[in-house]
């Protein structure tokens, strides 16, 4: 429960954690305001508290908004995403 204006402005400045892992190496690792990932039915993007998920990937492009406003995007041939608590994994067959 949020108890003041301070409380509320302190929840919307937490970033989510992104780290995006191949089998050879962590390929990226820092806070990201939104990341879009290529999931089986489409594209779908994860932002701040989204829900607790699970999702398979497709082939196709992962864009990451950093803290600082830039965009990097990450081709995948697919792979599996968890996001929990701010935090997501991306699992990559290659990147």
């Amino acid at each position: 429960m949020l108890n003041s204006d301070n409380d509320v402005f302190t929840f919307y400045l937490i970033l989510m954690i992104l780290e995006i892992i191949t089998p050879d190496k962590k390929v990226y690792s820092g806070q990201v305001k939104l990341v879009q990932l290529p999931g089986i039915a489409g594209l779908f993007e994860i932002l701040n508290n989204h829900a607790p998920i699970i999702s398979t990937l497709e082939k196709g492009k992962i864009k990451v908004e950093e803290e600082s406003g830039q965009v990097l995007y990450f081709e995948v041939e697919g792979g599996i995403v968890e996001n929990k608590d701010n935090k997501i994994i991306v699992l990559a067959e290659s990147v």
